[in-house]
């Protein structure tokens, strides 16, 4: 499902952020991108989020940023600083002259001799996946709320499905009929009068053929399935596509058995609705 969805929080001077995207997929599939000091809680946040979402591509980021409220972070490497001077003295004493003054700028301008303080990341790990938690929260309750609203799609077109299916069976009998009857009138046009039981087995073999009737039967078994299925709790998607692939085999048997032009247009009017409900399942966990 497409949904978003984020959480940030200020912990300790610094401003977290956790922003999470989803987009539809067959199955779960999670891009991560987290700060080089924290990587170390990918296991657990992998573990989180498939604990909450079962189905979709989700992009997960965490930012870090220096909070606008807090002092300023910086601080000196004391003993990189020492050495550099201890260092200075040295190549001096070797020269056995002065090489210069050095400015406190020019000191600081040295690599990793001025530097941010470090988080203490043991610490802030709970802090950290406890606001991914508040985060797949929100956007567990999106894709809750999208996932009711493609629900309710579905059962009108499974209602949709029903009444084709109705008309169909209706029709049936009507159908077969009007086949035995072009049959008797060709056989009436032939001057050779045909053996009455060969003529029979034939009219029987032939209503099998275009009998239907288990066909219709396994659509509505499915239409039944496919709404219970909707009113699970648990991920369901993968089971709907399931159904909605044997949908689709007997509409097509149905068309291929059509012997006349209103069980076509009906074939081809499930297939379209099935169609329709096979995109909007593909976004149902």
């Amino acid at each position: 499902m497409t949904a978003f969805a984020g959480a940030e929080r200020e912990i300790e001077n610094w401003a977290f952020s956790w922003e999470i995207r989803s987009v539809n997929h067959r199955y779960l599939d999670m891009a991560l991108r987290l700060p080089d000091s924290f990587r170390f809680l990918e296991g657990e946040v992998r573990n989180r989020i498939s604990q909450s979402v079962k189905r979709g591509r989700l992009d997960v980021s965490l930012t870090q940023k220096r909070s606008q409220t807090s002092e300023s972070g910086l601080e000196l490497n004391i003993p990189l600083l020492k050495q550099l001077l201890s260092a200075t003295a040295e190549i001096e004493a070797i020269a056995d002259r002065p090489l210069g003054n050095f400015t406190a700028l020019e000191l600081l301008r040295w690599p990793d001799v001025l530097c941010e303080s470090e988080t203490n990341r043991e610490q802030l790990a709970p802090l950290l996946l406890g606001l991914l938690g508040d985060a797949l929260v929100k956007i567990v309750a999106v894709r809750t709320n999208e996932g009711a609203q493609l629900a309710e799609l579905i059962e009108t077109r499974c209602q949709k499905m029903r009444e084709h299916i109705a008309s169909v069976r209706q029709r049936m009998p009507e159908v077969l009929a009007s086949m035995r009857q072009k049959i008797l009138s060709r056989l009436a046009e032939i001057t050779a009068r045909p053996d009455q039981d060969r003529l029979d087995q034939e009219l029987v073999y032939l209503a099998q053929k275009l009998d239907v009737a288990e066909e219709l039967d396994r659509l509505d078994a499915h239409i039944t399935e496919t709404l219970k299925t909707l009113r699970q709790t648990e991920p369901s998607g993968r089971r709907l596509d399931f159904l909605l692939q044997e949908m689709n085999r007997e509409a097509n048997t149905l068309g291929s058995k059509s012997a006349d032009s209103e069980t076509t247009r009906a074939s081809v009017e499930l297939k379209v609705l099935i169609e329709q409900m096979r995109e909007q399942i593909q976004n149902i966990e």
